[in-house]
């Protein structure tokens, strides 16, 4: 109960309202004593929460979307520096097909295949709006009759969009575990010398994911494709002059 508890406090998907109902009806399934034993631990106020109070709702359309096989659309924004929101799409209906729903980063998302793209896509949840489920059908079968969600997570850094590569890594042998945590322990290692090792992964290759190979330190290197490492390396420098 308690880790229950502390995964509602901790989602940021999750209202400060909605985080205090979910909060009372775990602590219902407990005797009055352990509920007493749960209050220390709750600390809501003060967490970061989303300002979306229909997340609650459109996570069961959205299961409901999938169960029946049909489509979903809603309108989604984007928050401007003075928290004000600003309609995408020009304010028109985003149309998809939605076929999972993943956490990341304190997040919820959908996965879909996108109908004006035809590519599959990602949606933070807590920023539709408007949500209804359609009479059409889903698209994107073939597309995701072999889709692994875990697959997908490993290779998707804070989800946002990349050109999926297989991309080779080298680094100290103590940083193993890194990476292990990172991809999983399917990954393997090859000896470079005493000191260092590396290895083979795909990944979607984006900004956020040089960011990540960044904050590990320079026991950390992209060794390949080249046009990763240049692209690396280009973005390397772009941020180096803002600090010049």
């Amino acid at each position: 109960m308690k880790l229950l508890i502390d995964a509602i406090q901790s989602s940021k998907f999750i209202t400060e309202k909605k985080s205090r109902e979910l909060i009372k009806k775990v602590k219902g399934f407990v005797s009055e004593h352990q509920a007493k034993q749960l209050d220390r631990q709750v600390y809501v106020q003060g967490r970061i929460k989303t300002m979306n109070e229909s997340i609650y709702y459109n996570v069961d359309d959205i299961h409901t979307a999938i169960a029946t096989n049909k489509k979903i659309r809603f309108k989604y924004y984007a928050l401007k520096p003075d928290k004000s929101m600003v309609m995408l799409n020009h304010n028109d209906y985003f149309s998809v097909s939605p076929w999972a729903l993943t956490w990341d980063d304190e997040n919820y998302y959908l996965v879909a295949f996108d109908d004006y793209s035809k590519t599959c896509k990602h949606y933070r949840v807590d920023k539709m709006l408007k949500l209804e489920v359609t009479k059409e059908a889903r698209e994107g079968k073939e597309v995701f009759k072999d889709f692994e969600m875990a697959a997908y997570s490993k290779a998707t850094f804070g989800m946002y969009h990349g050109e999926k590569k297989k991309v080779k890594i080298q680094c100290h042998n103590h940083m193993a575990g890194v990476f292990f945590d990172r991809f999983g322990k399917d990954i393997s290692f090859r000896t470079v010398d005493d000191d260092h090792s590396e290895f083979a992964v795909d990944v979607n290759v984006s900004p956020q994911f040089y960011g990540w190979i960044f904050g590990l330190g320079k026991e950390v290197k992209v060794v390949a494709p080249s046009d990763v490492v240049e692209d690396m390396r280009k973005h390397a420098e772009e941020f180096l002059a803002k600090y010049r």
